[in-house]
């Protein structure tokens, strides 16, 4: 492909969906393929291992996990496992969950920079198998490794991607990541200031690296019998998004006053028809703005904004007809 491509996919696809989309991408070209896990919906991980051992060479990462629920020990060790089923191809994507979901289930978010650092210490540790004793205010360790009775304990080539999105946390990548997976619904202009974040961690870091990868999530879809039908399918996931993650409006251009309005449609969690009424509030000049949607080209000309304004690889979030976006998608790419 002459444009760096991955695929993003979650609950909005069956698992049999999933499954069929990455064993397309293994076989055209695309370079990743990331299982979501956000809402209370599916598991990213039990997926992430059932796609390793139907492809053989696209990278896997899951889109993201979140480092508040699993201990960081056990975090490793699930990613050691998946390298085994997987070598070499294996990515963990990590963010620091949102809210209101983390307080729901008893995990409220606090200090999300401060515990992702002690997180992402203790995980990148026990990936160089090291032995780790950390006494930190979110994570505790105490003298602990991989620990194989009956095989060779070694280092584990696992890179860490973040799946950041405001200044701190994206600085906190650029000083200690392996890559960001930029979140969905984001303009090209989020980058240049995204890009400045990153830098300014990048010129903390210690290990001699002056870059680190960026891939971005970008919904699409596809429709080039009926454009608009692409465009309120990306619609109706911005009005889902702005409704249920709303941390995301400041960084897309949403004026408060449309999340208000919104959001008083429908609570946590949204249902189809609450999304269906909001949506109408929502303009197609937004949606095209931080969605790549409508004909096969207007699509990949976005997808090429995006990778223009500095993501190296946009990872396609398929909306709609699923099949007709990714293969549509693929086409294009390689012509």
């Amino acid at each position: 492909m002459k444009l760096p491509l991955g695929v993003q996919v979650g609950d909005r696809q069956t698992l049999d969906q999933t499954y069929w989309m990455a064993e397309f991408a293994d076989q055209n070209g695309f370079e990743s393929f990331w299982l979501a896990e956000g809402r209370m919906a599916r598991d990213g991980i039990v997926p992430a291992a059932i796609v390793a051992s139907k492809t053989s060479r696209i990278k896997i990462g899951t889109g993201v996990v979140n480092n508040k629920s699993r201990n960081a020990a056990l975090m490793a060790l699930t990613f050691k496992t998946l390298d085994e089923v997987a070598p070499g191809r294996i990515i963990l994507g990590i963010g620091a969950w949102w809210e209101p979901l983390a307080s729901k289930v008893g995990l409220p978010l606090r200090k999300p920079v401060a515990s992702m650092r002690e997180y992402m210490t203790v995980v990148q540790a026990l990936f160089r198998n090291e032995s780790v004793t950390f006494d930190g205010e979110f994570v505790q360790m105490d003298n602990v490794r991989f620990d194989s009775m009956y095989r060779e304990n070694k280092p584990v080539p696992v890179p860490i991607y973040v799946g950041a999105v405001g200044p701190k946390m994206l600085e906190l990548s650029g000083e200690i990541a392996d890559g960001v997976l930029l979140d969905f619904l984001l303009p090209p202009s989020y980058l240049i200031g995204a890009g400045e974040s990153i830098g300014r961690g990048i010129a903390k870091r210690t290990d001699g690296r002056d870059s680190i990868d960026m891939n971005m999530m970008v919904a699409c879809s596809v429709n080039d019998d009926d454009p608009q039908e692409a465009i309120d399918h990306c619609k109706a996931f911005l009005t889902q998004y702005l409704m249920q993650q709303p941390h995301i409006a400041e960084h897309c251009g949403v004026e408060p006053e449309l999340v208000t309005r919104i959001q008083e449609v429908a609570g946590w969690p949204a249902t189809k028809d609450d999304i269906k009424r909001a949506m109408t509030l929502v303009p197609n000049s937004l949606v095209q703005n931080v969605t790549a949607c409508g004909s096969t080209d207007d699509v990949f000309n976005k997808l090429m904004e995006f990778h223009e304004a500095g993501v190296r690889c946009p990872v396609i979030s398929t909306h709609g007809d699923h099949e007709r976006t990714l293969t549509q998608i693929a086409m294009a790419a390689k012509d």
